[in-house]
């Protein structure tokens, strides 16, 4: 595998991103940079993807693949299968397609997503 390659050096903030997605319980902030989309997402308490996300989306589960890293709160993951797993700041994450997720706990979720961002909560 060919290691990926940086050509521009550059920096951007997230407090004034791209692009502001907001359905419900939900703000997704993108950020662009050349060749990488990076996005700030923050999910509130009582959020989830089956009841905020899927009206956006239109399909039965998540279909995408997230590789992010959770800077607070608390967010669990149930696939398809009944496989299910609790993220918690501080912890890097990957979940494969096909899966509903939900806040836990009265503190929001903030996590930093470098793999499909730029599709997440997208109409």
């Amino acid at each position: 595998m060919d290691p990926v390659t940086v050509k521009k050096f550059e920096t951007k903030s997230h407090e004034t991103p791209d692009e502001i997605r907001q359905p419900d319980k939900t703000k997704v902030e993108i950020v662009r940079l050349e060749g990488f989309t990076i996005g700030r997402l923050n999910m509130k308490p009582g959020w989830r993807w089956s009841q905020c996300i899927k009206p956006v989306v239109h399909t039965d589960s998540c279909q995408l693949s997230h590789v992010g890293y959770a800077v607070s709160g608390t967010l669990t993951v149930r696939m398809n299968d009944g496989t299910q797993k609790t993220i918690k700041g501080g912890e890097s994450y990957t979940i494969p397609p096909g899966h509903d997720a939900w806040v836990e706990g009265s503190e929001d979720f903030v996590g930093i997503e470098v793999l499909s961002a730029d599709q997440f909560a997208k109409t």
